[in-house]
């Protein structure tokens, strides 16, 4: 686990190798940022805040890049396709 911090908010973060890439994911108290590892229909059938990044292989790559999906439960707290991953993890701060 790696300590995370956006503006004033720690987030935690965790990566496991596999043999082709990494799985990555940056947890906030209300929520995960995730890689493209993650199943939205999963999340949304547990009733999870998750936001969708791809393409990245580094936690600054993934504050970077934009979100491409996220869950009903990230939708009601603001989260919205297109949106910085960055920007998403605040809102689940």
């Amino acid at each position: 686990m790696k300590k995370i911090v956006v503006d004033k908010y720690e987030f935690e973060g965790y990566r496991i190798p596999t043999q082709s890439a990494n799985i990555l994911l940056i947890k906030g108290k209300h929520g995960f940022l995730g890689c493209g590892y993650f199943s939205i229909e999963t999340a949304n059938k547990l009733q999870e805040t998750v936001a969708i990044v791809t393409g990245v292989q580094t936690f600054d790559d993934m504050l970077n890049a934009k979100v491409v999906n996220v869950s009903a439960g990230a939708e009601k707290t603001g989260i919205v396709k297109g949106m910085s991953g960055r920007d998403a993890l605040l809102k689940m701060a």
